[in-house]
């Protein structure tokens, strides 16, 4: 079900947005009872002042870059609570939500595919929504699928790399050998650099190992990055401001108005 009215073009992103946020209030199977979502807005935090490398909005295409204040007013017309990150990432406000009100609820859904928010997931109280490929990630598929626990994402991370945050990790350590390492030694700094004390059947162990002498350094910043801070200062300070009250009709008239859109609760 689409708009039935054509958006501008230049607001095709944020309309979606907002009428996939609509489409998941009325989801029988999410029943959503409180709802944020955090947006990028700038692509640019903390981390960028430690790793040159780290993602920004480079590449990202001017029409869409432009649309992401609309986006967060989309957001606010679907009745959501929206943190708007300056300093800190958007993952950083999901796990410090998730950290925050984590046993005051069923379960708390993180509605995202990002490899980073792994570290977050605690048996089934807290999981990942991979919502395009219909996936749930809990603490036991993520074990299954990536071989380590909540705890070692960082570390993982750290040696594999993450394309999405532009983090490289270390050359030659696929998903395979770093599962290994940290499955037995669970933490990056706790991998022995000598690979005689190494799992048996790592592949080039010898070779794996030098390099983790010499960019140890490295991997460990890697993992600075991919630590989500649980600490951020948002604003709400009870689970009771998130939770959703319903779609505010004036707000998303305007924001039709605004869009060209027509859009419904």
């Amino acid at each position: 079900m689409l708009p039935r009215a054509r958006p501008a073009v230049r607001d095709l992103a944020a309309c979606g947005c907002t009428w996939w946020l609509l489409a998941l209030l009325k989801d029988p199977v999410e029943q959503v009872t409180h709802l944020a979502i955090a947006f990028d807005n700038p692509i640019r935090c903390f981390r960028n002042d430690l790793f040159a490398g780290y993602k920004t909005d480079e590449g990202v295409p001017t029409e869409l870059r432009e649309q992401f204040d609309l986006a967060e007013e989309g957001a606010r017309a679907a009745g959501a609570v929206v943190w708007s990150m300056k300093e800190w990432e958007a993952d950083d406000a999901l796990a410090t939500a998730a950290a925050r009100w984590r046993e005051q609820v069923d379960q708390v859904r993180i509605l995202t595919p990002d490899k980073d928010l792994g570290q977050c997931l605690e048996g089934d109280r807290v999981v990942q929504i991979d919502v395009i490929r219909k996936r749930t990630l809990d603490e036991s598929t993520l074990l299954a699928r990536r071989g380590v626990t909540p705890r070692s994402v960082p570390d993982f991370l750290a040696l594999t790399g993450d394309d999405a945050d532009g983090i490289p990790g270390l050359p030659g350590f696929g998903e395979r050998t770093a599962s290994a390492l940290l499955a037995k030694f669970i933490h990056l700094d706790e991998v022995p650099l000598d690979e005689r004390r190494w799992p048996a059947g790592v592949s080039a162990a010898d070779r794996l190992a030098a390099t983790l002498r010499e960019r140890l350094p490295d991997a460990l910043l890697y993992r600075k990055l991919a630590t989500l801070v649980t600490e951020v200062p948002l604003p709400q300070q009870s689970l009771d401001e998130l939770r959703h009250r319903g779609v505010p009709r004036d707000r998303l008239e305007s924001f039709n108005r605004i869009t060209g859109a027509s859009l419904v609760p």
